[in-house]
């Protein structure tokens, strides 16, 4: 059985959990999450607890069974504390600053990039090298980190560019004179 999908999801207090067949919708503090997941994975409300069962031990059933799981848990997890990814800017000139909910990046190019944030998503900078992009949806915010970071990626020689926080980037050794 899937060690993932058989856990059982706590539904914490002040959390509203509507489970109509595959259609699940959780309400919370911090707002509204809903999904629609496949049918032949059951989902149910027990006490205070989600259950996600499958119908075999198929394959497809036990990858599908740990999918839904892991994605009604961020669903959860979302409207209680929310998700937050953070982003470091190394280079020499590059920073970042708020102007209303926009943010501005100066990443080495012609011209700055201004970035308005989707729905859901809210931007904080610290000082002028760190970004931290918050919500609710996982998958919204880990998308609109991506695309920041894409904007400029790290480089091996002099490590500028856009970062996670807990990203690791590999130097390389810069050419070697010969006499």
């Amino acid at each position: 059985m899937s060690r993932v999908g058989r856990l059982p999801i706590p539904v914490p207090d002040g959390v509203k959990c509507e489970i109509n067949g595959s259609h699940v919708k959780v309400t919370g503090p911090k707002g509204t999450l809903e999904g629609t997941f496949l049918p032949i994975i059951g989902i149910a409300l027990e006490g205070n607890e989600i259950v996600v069962t499958r119908p075999s031990d198929a394959k497809e059933h036990r990858a599908f069974h740990g999918l839904t799981r892991a994605l009604i848990n961020n669903l959860v997890v979302g409207v209680t504390s929310g998700y937050e990814k953070t982003l470091q800017i190394t280079g020499v000139g590059y920073r970042a600053s708020i102007q209303g909910k926009n943010l501005n990046l100066a990443l080495g190019f012609s011209h700055p990039v201004s970035i308005e944030p989707p729905a859901g998503i809210e931007f904080a900078v610290e000082g002028t090298q760190v970004v931290k992009i918050s919500g609710i949806d996982k998958q919204l915010v880990g998308q609109v980190a991506a695309d920041i970071r894409a904007l400029r990626k790290p480089e091996p020689y002099k490590g500028k560019g856009l970062r996670y926080s807990d990203e690791h980037v590999r130097r390389k050794a810069g050419k070697t004179g010969t006499s």
